[in-house]
């Protein structure tokens, strides 16, 4: 952690179906700040689902949206961030986001993931004929930029309520004045 950061937010990053939403609910909650959900306000301001985006305009488009979304974030505090799966792997955001957020991302196995959003039909990227390889490629195409993360927590064998825990620790450390 560089000295020169004024973090003042968590920004939670992962792969879809790691609990970042979930565990941005109980942080919030507990530090009394507000939760955020990229995906949530582009559709608000879109009037679109992220999956007609993606069909309509397609996902440069809905990138483009992200970005544009993440360069106002810096102007908030006392935010915890739930952020879109794949907005990570545009190094801006990443960047962007480090310079006022503990950036947090929620890691989870692909058979863990997959076992969580089988069932949801909001996921334009599992409308694939295999979505536990699609799962898989994608996770290993994006670790790299995940693990640019300040902290990487592993949601699978945990409660939401024990990784919301680990992220107020973990973002405790980086904002007590020290002794």
């Amino acid at each position: 952690m560089s000295a020169i950061r004024h973090i003042q937010n968590i920004a939670l990053i992962g792969f879809m179906g790691t609990g970042k939403t979930t565990v941005g609910r109980l942080v919030a909650e507990q530090l009394k700040f507000e939760l955020l959900d990229t995906d949530a306000l582009i559709e608000q301001r879109s009037g679109k689902k992220i999956a007609e985006i993606f069909v309509q305009n397609g996902e440069p488009a809905f990138r483009q949206l992200e970005a544009q979304l993440v360069q106002e974030l810096a102007a908030r505090d006392k935010t915890v961030i739930s952020t879109g799966g794949g907005l990570p792997t545009n190094p801006a955001n990443l960047a962007s986001l480090k310079t006022h957020s503990l950036v947090v991302c929620l890691w989870a196995a692909p058979e863990g993931i997959y076992e969580r959003v089988r069932e949801q039909t909001h996921r334009p990227l599992l409308n694939d004929p295999d979505p536990l390889g699609k799962i898989r490629t994608l996770l290993a195409a994006r670790e790299k930029f995940y693990k640019q993360a300040d902290v990487l927590l592993n949601s699978d064998l945990r409660s939401a309520r024990e990784v919301a825990q680990q992220v107020i620790v973990q973002f405790r450390l980086v904002t007590q004045p020290r002794k």
